[in-house]
């Protein structure tokens, strides 16, 4: 890996981070779309590399500071933990066998329909 490239990288999960930390969000909508354009990682590279990121590091600090502060419901995390954890599985297994293009596009749409929903919703 050349000195440029640690460079990229150090500044994708920088901004990942920061992101992350200040709306909740990181790992779909910086991550993968920058592996993409500036690493060259497939679709499915990205995602996949995506996912190892944010397993554990990128998300602990962050949490730490929100439950310092009382704005960690449990009861609801643990609930949407486990879910997330089965349907990550199980989406893991659907996004391996979808042509890279119709996911592309899939993920695409999904950044822009939410991103839509945040903006017009009252």
């Amino acid at each position: 890996m050349s000195v440029n490239e640690v460079i990229v990288l150090i500044l994708i999960g920088l901004s990942a981070g920061i992101v992350s930390g200040l709306l909740g969000v990181g790992g779909a909508i910086i991550i993968v779309p920058a592996l993409i354009f500036f690493v060259g990682l497939t679709q499915h590279q990205a995602q996949g590399t995506s996912l190892a990121i944010l397993v554990f590091p990128i998300g602990f600090l962050a949490f730490w500071n929100y439950y310092k502060q009382g704005y960690v419901n449990f009861k609801i995390a643990v609930v949407v933990m486990l879910a997330f954890f089965i349907g990550g599985y199980f989406g893991s297994l659907l996004a391996v066998r979808v042509p890279e293009k119709v996911l592309r596009i899939a993920f695409g749409v999904l950044i822009v329909v939410m991103g839509l929903r945040m903006i017009i919703k009252k």
